[in-house]
């Protein structure tokens, strides 16, 4: 199976978060900004949305990296790093 590209994880980013905040305008997501401040995700909700990703892409985020996951293009740089190494 190969391993998804930018576009397949970044809507799997979209698809993760949607589960858990429905309302979620990613047209307005400031890519390089927090998602969590912009879409008002607590930690407990941007968990759920880490542990989605988790079994989608079969990627875990250890606590140590949670300050590498805070942005949309950090979120997606992390994951495709991470799934291209598996």
């Amino acid at each position: 199976m190969n391993a998804p590209d930018r576009a397949a994880i970044r809507q799997a980013v979209i698809d993760a978060v949607l589960t858990i905040a429905p309302e979620a305008d990613f047209e307005t997501v400031v890519p390089t900004k927090s998602l969590r401040e912009q879409l008002d995700l607590d930690s407990f909700d941007y968990l759920n949305v880490l542990i989605a990703l988790a079994k989608r892409l079969q990627v875990e985020v250890p606590e140590a990296d949670y300050g590498k996951v805070d942005t949309l293009d950090g979120l997606i740089g992390y994951l495709a790093e991470r799934v291209a190494r598996t």
